[in-house]
C-alpha cells in the first residue's frame, strides 16, 4: 500500500507557468498598430543549421513608430530572414535594401484587426494544449501510483487536484486572451 505518494504540484505549476510565459511572448509580437522589436521574437530563422530567432542573425531596431529595421549581419542570410518573416503570419512586407530589411508597420484596418484577433487565438489555443499537456503528465503520474497500490480516495484527491490546477491556468490563458483581442481591436 503506498500512503507516502505525494503529487509535485510545484512543478506542474511551474511547467504550466512556463506555457503561460511563451503565450505572454506570443502576445508581445503581437502589433497593435506601433512598430515593436518584441513583434518578431517568436520569428525563427533557419541559420547555420538550426532555427535561430531574428536577434541572433542580426540588430533589430526601432527608427520610428511604424518602421522596424533589421541589420542582418550576414549577407547569405537577408533572403532565409525574409522568408521567415513572410511567412510568420505577422502580415508584413520586408522591403529589403542591401543588407537592412525595412518592415513598415501599415495602419491597423478592421479585418487585419480581426485577422489578428484570429492569431491571438491560435497562440491561446496552443497555449491550452501544452497545460494540458502537463495535466495529462499529472495523471499519468497518479494513475501510475493507483497500480502501485494508492488507496482509490487518494486517487480521486489528486486527479481533482491536478484539475483544479489545470483548470486555474486554462482560466488565466482565457483571461490573457480576452484582453489581448480588446488591446488588439481598439482603434
Amino acid at each position: 500500500m503506498s500512503e507516502d505518494f505525494e503529487l509535485d504540484t510545484d512543478d506542474l505549476k511551474r511547467r504550466m507557468d512556463g506555457a503561460m510565459s511563451n503565450l505572454r511572448t506570443e502576445f508581445a509580437s503581437l502589433r497593435t498598430g506601433r512598430a515593436s522589436g518584441s513583434m518578431l521574437e517568436p520569428v525563427q530563422v533557419e541559420a547555420y543549421g538550426q532555427m535561430t530567432p531574428i536577434n541572433q542573425v542580426g540588430t533589430v531596431n526601432v527608427p520610428e513608430p511604424r518602421m522596424v529595421t533589421i541589420n542582418v549581419w550576414d549577407k547569405g542570410l537577408v533572403g532565409k530572414v525574409e522568408k521567415a518573416i513572410r511567412e510568420s503570419g505577422l502580415g508584413i512586407n520586408p522591403q529589403l535594401n542591401g543588407t537592412i530589411i525595412m518592415l513598415p508597420i501599415p495602419e491597423l484596418n478592421e479585418e487585419r484587426r480581426r485577422e489578428l484577433t484570429k492569431v491571438a487565438g491560435h497562440y491561446a489555443e496552443h497555449a491550452r494544449v501544452a497545460i494540458r499537456n502537463v495535466r495529462r503528465d499529472g495523471m499519468d503520474q497518479v494513475k501510475k501510483a493507483k497500480a502501485d497500490g494508492m488507496a482509490e480516495d487518494d486517487q480521486k484527491f489528486w486527479e481533482s487536484e491536478v484539475q483544479d490546477i489545470t483548470d486555474l491556468y486554462i482560466k488565466k490563458v482565457d483571461e490573457a486572451l480576452e484582453h489581448k483581442q480588446e488591446e488588439i481591436m481598439q482603434v
